[in-house]
């Protein structure tokens, strides 16, 4: 806060009339609340998809090739579905496959760590770009309507409603995305399969002396975090464009790092971070008349440096 007012006293204007500015187009009206959910809900996602492998001591840094993988499968199933396949089949399988795709993505550098001791950040850092260079190459040799750079059309029934907030982009994957947080709650803090994550990322040694088999816990993790990061497609795809195209929801990926540190790998903190993440992002189209919007850029970059100072500085004690 300190920092951004002295940036926004930089530009000669007011912080309070700023921040007022901020919370009255974000959180004061139902589209500002709609918009706000739209962009909070992708990071949701690809939050937990770095959140989850985190908490067994693994670092996640594909879950943009992740969501590209599972968007363009979520548009190719939704797309090859009967146009009268029912809402309750549509959605599911066309989410199911989006899942598919990321968690085989996910879980190729979970069995590389597990069979080599290959270091997963190379290896998601490498998939990034490799999954979005076959992507493209796929949808240009076979998949995207001739002469563009999008698939067909999903079917009716895969079409995820929008929750009518004044017109905003604001969908029901949003239901969804809160359903996978409070399931990987459930997971990691009410299982045994859960217990024997965090005992990985707390002590791996000691885990596997306990029994714990850590090959299967690592590939069993990036899966997860993979299969969250595909299911994305439910947002983009089912809920918003209705296809996929080249370039959809690019960057969210690499937000979704800064969010599960933001929110310290907890489900319950990864949303309320992608929240914060989701007003500043609306505010600064909104507030852009008064200040340059890249301020809300500088403010984010700022929240995180706090954050990952204060981490460094928990881990020294």
């Amino acid at each position: 806060m300190a920092a951004g007012s002295a940036l926004i006293l930089a530009f000669g204007q007011s912080p309070a009339r700023v921040y007022a500015a901020m919370w009255t187009r974000t959180w004061g009206d139902a589209y500002g609340v709609g918009q706000v959910v739209f962009k909070a809900t992708p990071l949701v996602f690809t939050g937990l998809a770095v959140a989850l492998p985190y908490r067994v001591g693994l670092f996640n840094i594909g879950a943009e090739g992740q969501m590209i993988a599972g968007g363009l499968a979520t548009a190719v199933a939704g797309a090859a579905l009967p146009a009268a396949t029912p809402w309750f089949v549509a959605i599911p399988a066309a989410i199911a496959a989006g899942a598919a795709a990321g968690a085989a993505v996910g879980a190729l550098p979970g069995w590389l760590r597990a069979r080599f001791g290959a270091h997963e950040v190379i290896d998601t850092i490498m998939l990034n770009f490799i999954v979005a260079a076959v992507a493209l190459w796929l949808g240009g040799r076979w998949l995207f309507v001739p002469e563009t750079t999008h698939t067909a059309p999903v079917a009716a029934g895969a079409r995820l409603p929008v929750l009518g907030l004044r017109g905003s982009a604001a969908n029901a994957s949003a239901a969804l995305a809160i359903a996978l947080a409070a399931g990987a709650w459930y997971w990691l803090a009410r299982t045994r399969g859960g217990l024997a994550w965090r005992a990985v990322g707390a002590n791996p040694l000691a885990a596997e002396a306990a029994g714990v088999r850590l090959g299967r816990v690592y590939v069993a993790a990036m899966a997860a975090g993979g299969a969250v990061a595909g299911a994305v497609g439910a947002h983009f795809v089912l809920g918003y464009k209705g296809y996929f195209e080249e370039g959809l929801g690019r960057g969210a990926g690499f937000m979704g790092i800064a969010v599960a540190l933001l929110g310290r790998a907890h489900p319950a903190g990864v949303v309320v971070a992608a929240l914060l993440f989701g007003t500043l992002a609306h505010a600064g189209f909104e507030i852009n008349a008064l200040v340059p919007r890249e301020l809300v850029d500088v403010l984010q970059a700022a929240i995180i440096l706090a954050v990952a100072a204060a981490a460094g500085r928990g881990g020294r004690r």
